[in-house]
């Protein structure tokens, strides 16, 4: 697929507000991009505090069919995960005000919440990618991306996340059974 970078940044006479280069991919125009089947208006929470990024990505999952979730700093991202009808998947950015991407993994996780994260920052060290991911991140994506690579990420993490519910309801449905099975035992003399 060809795709065009489209450059977001301080020029003379604009300002960006937090001055500096954004690189976001977008396909071409011209070129039809092939849709994935985004699960029915799943949510998505983008906690990112630049504005030109937030708005791109956001722009984007909601041409993907997602219902989008915005907020600017840490704090209030994890206010919306805490909260009962919290979206099942969460891109953060790394660096925030009042709390970064990976506390906010770290707090999650020991919620005990089920949530698919996507941790997206500048920083790509070899390093950075293993203390985002010992943090809780289930997934690491590297500035600039790809558009289409973040939408497989997407697309694997409601996979896992389906997954995982179904094997929590068949856990749960074998619980009932063994429970009714040990009331038989009770019932039926031996």
């Amino acid at each position: 697929m060809a795709s065009k970078m489209i450059l977001a940044g301080r020029r003379k006479g604009s300002q960006n507000l937090n001055e500096k280069l954004i690189k976001f991919t977008l396909p071409s125009p011209d070129l039809e991009e092939p849709q994935a089947a985004a699960p029915t208006k799943a949510r998505i929470l983008v906690a990112e505090d630049d504005p030109v990024s937030r708005i791109l990505i956001s722009t984007r999952l909601t041409n993907w069919g997602y219902e989008v979730v915005l907020r600017n700093d840490g704090a209030e991202a994890m206010a919306v995960l805490r909260a009962p009808d919290a979206p099942s998947l969460a891109i953060l950015d790394g660096s925030m005000p009042n709390m970064d991407g990976l506390e906010i993994c770290r707090r999650a996780r020991e919620s005990g919440k089920t949530i698919y994260i996507i941790l997206l920052t500048a920083r790509g060290s070899k390093e950075n990618i293993i203390e985002g991911l010992r943090a809780g991140a289930d997934d690491y994506l590297v500035k600039p991306f790809h558009a289409e690579e973040l939408q497989a990420r997407i697309l694997a993490g409601f996979r896992v996340m389906t997954q995982q519910k179904t094997l929590a309801d068949r856990v749960l449905a074998l619980e009932v059974a063994a429970s009714e099975i040990g009331l038989l035992k009770l019932r039926i003399p031996l």
